[in-house]
C-alpha cells in the first residue's frame, strides 16, 4: 500500500457523490424505489459500523470510560444537530404560512452538510487507525453519497442544481476526510478510539433517525426487509472477499 493508496480512497466517495447528482438528474425513483434505496443503505452502514468500526474500537484497546464518554458526546451532538434542523425547518415552514416564496429546503441542506462533514472525519480518523478500516469506510459510506442526490431531490432542489449541490458535498466529504486523516496521523491510540466511538454514534443515528425513518414514511412491502440484510450482507461480502 503506497503514499497516494489512502488519498485515492478518499476520492471515491467524493465521484460517487456527483455520479448521485447525475442519477438524480436523469431519474426521478418513485417513493417505493427510494425506500428500498434507503433499506439498502441503511443495510450497508449497518454493516460498516458492526463488522469494521466496533471491531477496530476494540482493537485499539482504549480505557472503557474514554469510549463510553465519546459515544454519550457523539450521541449529544447528533442530538443536538437534529435539534437544529428541526428548528431550521420549523422556520421555513411558518415563512411559507406568511406567504413568503418557497426557498431552498435549509434544515436538510443543514443536515446534510453536518453529516456529510462527520462521514469525511469518520474515513479520516479510519485511515488514521488502520488503513483497512479507512478503506472499509470509504466504500460502505460511498452507498451513502450515491443515495444522496436522491434524497435531494425536490421541487425547490433539482435539475443541475442537483448536481451542483452534490459536487460540493464531494469536495466538502474529500476534504474532511483529509483533515481527519492528516490530524489524527500522529495522534494517540487513545485520541483516535475517541474520535472512532464518536463516529460510531453519528452512524448510528444516520441509520436509525435519517435513512430508515424516511424509508417508512411509504407505504412498503414485506421484501423491503430482505433489502436491509442485503446491503448488510453485500458490504460484509466485499469486506471479507474483496479487501485483504
Amino acid at each position: 500500500m503506497n503514499a497516494v493508496s489512502p488519498f485515492v480512497f478518499m476520492l471515491i466517495p467524493a465521484v460517487i457523490s456527483v455520479i448521485g447528482g447525475v442519477v438524480a438528474l436523469l431519474w426521478n425513483p418513485s417513493p417505493q424505489a427510494r425506500s428500498m434505496i434507503q433499506h439498502f443503505a441503511a443495510g450497508v452502514i449497518l454493516a460498516a459500523l458492526a463488522t469494521e468500526l466496533l471491531p477496530e474500537i476494540a482493537r485499539e484497546h482504549a480505557k472503557p470510560s474514554i469510549l463510553i464518554i465519546s459515544f454519550a458526546l457523539g450521541s449529544f451532538f447528533m442530538f443536538g444537530m437534529k435539534l437544529l434542523t428541526d428548528y431550521l425547518e420549523k422556520k421555513e415552514l411558518s415563512k411559507q404560512r406568511e406567504g413568503e416564496p418557497k426557498g431552498l429546503a435549509l434544515g436538510m441542506l443543514v443536515a446534510t452538510f453536518i453529516d456529510i462533514a462527520v462521514d469525511g472525519l469518520i474515513i479520516g480518523a479510519g485511515f488514521a487507525s488502520n488503513t483497512e478500516t479507512g478503506m472499509i469506510l470509504a466504500l460502505g459510506l460511498s452507498v451513502e453519497m450515491l443515495f444522496l442526490g436522491l434524497a435531494l431531490v425536490s421541487d425547490r432542489l433539482k435539475g443541475w442544481k442537483i448536481v451542483a449541490v452534490t459536487a460540493v458535498l464531494g469536495i466538502e466529504i474529500l476534504a474532511f476526510a483529509y483533515l481527519g486523516n492528516l490530524l489524527l496521523s500522529n495522534a494517540s491510540t487513545m485520541v483516535i478510539s475517541a474520535v472512532l466511538a464518536c463516529s460510531a454514534a453519528a452512524l448510528l443515528y444516520l441509520v436509525t433517525e435519517e435513512l430508515l425513518i424516511e424509508a417508512h414514511e411509504t407505504e412498503e412491502k414485506n421484501y423491503y426487509t430482505l433489502v436491509l440484510f442485503a446491503g448488510f450482507l453485500a458490504f460484509w461480502s466485499i469486506q471479507m472477499l474483496g479487501v485483504k
